[in-house]
């Protein structure tokens, strides 16, 4: 059997055939490809306040997405920081329980984000007044592109090898990773990864690596023992 690996999602107007601006309930394709390529079986879990869900999944894939909101982690909204309160007030009950249960979670970009701030840490709201430059969002709709440096003998660093190269698409970063190990940064300094090592699989990282279907980082959250 394969595992069942539940993929977080939100709620946004699309447009298909004869139907226009539609509230539906979507994730980029990505995703899914990139679970069934590495042999796991995606289920979407619609943005709603109910963790029993988690009682017929395997694992947990935490995706990107809007900004998470600021009092989250203690903080006032600035002005660049768009969220999407139905997502946070689903997924943060979502995160914890999953932690508490001890499933596989791996999570991208605002995933990792949100496994940070479950753990107690905190974000940079606008990359760019911090960096002083937009390498990690260079343009709309395009991947800024670069490498990044892994602590030996952890799990990222095991799972990428030597290929460092890595697509990003965000203007917020971890500041302060919580109880997670960052165990990667990027050439600025930026978290790029972070683990728990306590637990079977907890793994963030700030990158899309659903993009090429990396069977490296998926295949190890459907490889993970539950």
């Amino acid at each position: 059997m394969r595992p069942i690996i539940g993929i977080t999602t939100y709620v946004d107007q699309a447009t298909w055939g004869v139907w226009r601006d539609l509230p539906t309930t979507l994730v980029p394709h990505d995703y899914t490809e990139a679970v069934i390529q590495a042999g796991g079986r995606p289920v979407l879990i619609p943005p709603h306040e109910d963790t029993d869900v988690l009682r017929v999944l395997d694992r947990v894939g935490l995706t990107g997405g809007p900004d998470l909101g600021p009092e989250l982690y203690g903080a006032e909204p600035e002005p660049m920081t768009v969220t999407h309160p139905e997502r946070d007030s689903a997924e943060m009950p979502l995160v914890h329980r999953a932690l508490e249960l001890d499933l596989p979670v791996l999570g991208v970009c605002r995933g990792m984000q949100l496994l940070a701030v479950a753990a107690g840490g905190s974000l940079h709201q606008h990359l760019p007044d911090v960096l002083g430059h937009e390498k990690h969002r260079p343009a709309p709709a395009v991947y800024g592109e670069h490498d990044a440096s892994f602590v030996p003998g952890s799990r990222i660093a095991g799972l990428m090898g030597d290929d460092l190269a890595i697509r990003c698409f965000h203007h917020q970063g971890v500041t302060d990773a919580g109880k997670l190990t960052v165990t990667g940064r990027a050439e600025d300094g930026l978290i790029e990864a972070v683990e728990d090592p306590s637990r079977r699989f907890v793994l963030g990282v700030q990158w899309h690596p659903e993009v090429i279907r990396d069977e490296r980082l998926f295949g190890a959250l459907v490889g993970a023992a539950r």
